[in-house]
């Protein structure tokens, strides 16, 4: 796999084009404060009323509707959430945006699954960067970049790729690297994560392990720092150096200890699990049942949140931070 870096990339061709960034959260007010500085300003749109219009206008953004901002410009970049990126698609950048303007995601979601039929004059481009947008920009100012994936889903103009490498390089990304996906690649494997890996396995085993000591009597505040507290120290020494370089770190009852359980935790029956939720991904099941919850208000989704923010860590958690050294 080509590894793309500043050198590969042209930011003329991006600082020449009508930016438009579409929502301003975490990532679109990241990636709209470092198109600025590196010389693409763009135009911040966002719906009249949206509670982010004030943040966009004091950080000196030019904010309009999304209609206005398409018709103004000819690179929109969608960075509001999936479940809403079909009605902006079809209410203000379809009949608006120019012939030959380009469409850039940051999450392949919406081309993958079919939510979004673009036009087929439009250049359709991935820019997917590793990390929130709070890191992106961190990481900016800091004279460094986040990793980003880039994918051409369709290239009308003839020049999508160099327009997503130098959109890429003016996020900061080409500092990093900027590695060639497809759409398909970069959802799935972010879904598949999703579920399995970071934000639903991980949490999950944090839980049980916390609930397993607690349950035998250790005090909850052990409990958390060693099933909670570790977690950050364990990930920053696999990022530094590897899982093979972490162990090396680590003492040989550490490393003992963990020949000994990973695998009774991580069983065949768990691997085969994961098969089924990225079967699930790829068949198009979750993103049916994401849509459904999104139609629906998400009333799943708010009993989640409610079910987390009561679990007994959480309450450890808020004191001991309020005592910790910063």
């Amino acid at each position: 796999m080509k590894l793309f870096t500043d050198g590969d990339a042209d930011l003329s061709l991006i600082r020449g084009r009508r930016v438009a960034v579409i929502g301003y959260g975490n990532q679109g007010r990241a990636q709209a404060l470092n198109l600025r500085d590196s010389g693409a300003p763009p135009i911040v749109a966002l719906r009249e009323g949206a509670p982010s219009r004030a943040r966009a206008e004091a950080d000196g953004f030019e904010v309009a509707t999304p209609e206005d901002a398409a018709a103004r410009c000819d690179v929109a970049a969608v960075l509001t959430p999936d479940d809403g990126q079909a009605e902006i698609w079809e209410t203000a950048l379809k009949p608006n945006l120019p012939q030959g303007a380009a469409l850039v995601f940051a999450h392949g979601l919406s081309i993958r699954f079919g939510l979004i039929s673009p036009r087929p004059d439009l250049d359709i481009v991935l820019v997917a960067p590793k990390g929130p947008g709070s890191a992106l920009r961190s990481e900016y100012e800091a004279g460094r970049g986040l990793v980003t994936l880039f994918a051409v889903h369709q290239d009308a103009t003839g020049a999508a790729e160099a327009l997503a490498l130098s959109y890429a390089a003016a996020l900061g990304s080409g500092r990093a690297g900027i590695l060639p996906t497809s759409f398909a690649e970069e959802c799935e494997a972010d879904l598949f994560n999703e579920q399995a890996v970071l934000w639903g396995a991980i949490p999950e085993l944090i839980h049980a392990g916390y609930e397993t000591l607690v349950d035998a009597g250790f005090s909850p505040e052990v409990a958390y720092f060693e099933c909670l507290t570790e977690v950050k120290l364990i990930a920053d020494l696999i990022y530094a150096r590897g899982i093979a370089g972490m162990r090396e770190a680590i003492s040989n009852t550490a490393e003992f200890g963990a020949l000994q359980g990973g695998r009774r935790i991580v069983t065949p029956e768990t691997r085969a699990e994961m098969r089924h939720i990225l079967a699930e991904v790829r068949n198009g099941s979750f993103v049916a049942e994401l849509m459904a919850d999104a139609s629906a208000g998400y009333p799943k989704l708010r009993a989640s949140r409610r079910e987390a923010s009561s679990h007994p860590i959480e309450e450890v958690g808020r004191k001991l931070r309020e005592i910790r050294p910063n």
